[in-house]
């Protein structure tokens, strides 16, 4: 059997990239004596899932290395930061993710050819919230 006789079957191509910053935060709307209440700091991990119905020369849903403003983003705005002093809302993950999908929406998607289906953020090894783009 030789691959030539192997058929491509149809159907979406999918592709993620991880990045990581540090930083630290604090939930104020949780009661005093919730450990979360008070300043602490995560490693996190971002990680942003694209798609798209068919490839870009050479093979690609978005080269890799078109993904670097988003990286440069969160090395400025959010690496070795108080989140809930530089954001404008509550800095949970779940509401972290959903940020940082608008901004990959708005200021890099209209330059590349894949389409973002979901971010996802990993405060510890064993916690993450995801957020999944509608319509996409």
């Amino acid at each position: 059997m030789g691959f030539s006789s192997i058929p491509l079957p149809s159907g979406a191509f999918t592709i993620g990239k991880r990045f990581d910053f540090e930083a630290g935060h604090r939930l104020p709307g949780l009661p005093p004596e919730h450990k979360c209440a008070r300043q602490h700091g995560h490693s996190y991990e971002v990680e942003v899932i694209l798609t798209a119905p068919s490839l870009e020369e050479p093979g690609f849903v978005t080269d890799f290395g078109a993904l670097a403003p988003f990286k440069k983003f969160l090395d400025i705005e959010l690496d070795h930061h108080n989140l809930h002093e530089t954001l404008l809302f509550e800095p949970t993950s779940e509401r972290l993710a959903q940020f940082l999908a608008g901004w990959f929406i708005q200021n890099l998607q209209p330059k590349i050819p894949g389409h973002l289906v979901a971010v996802l953020v990993r405060e510890t090894g064993s916690s993450w919230a995801r957020f999944d783009v509608e319509g996409q």
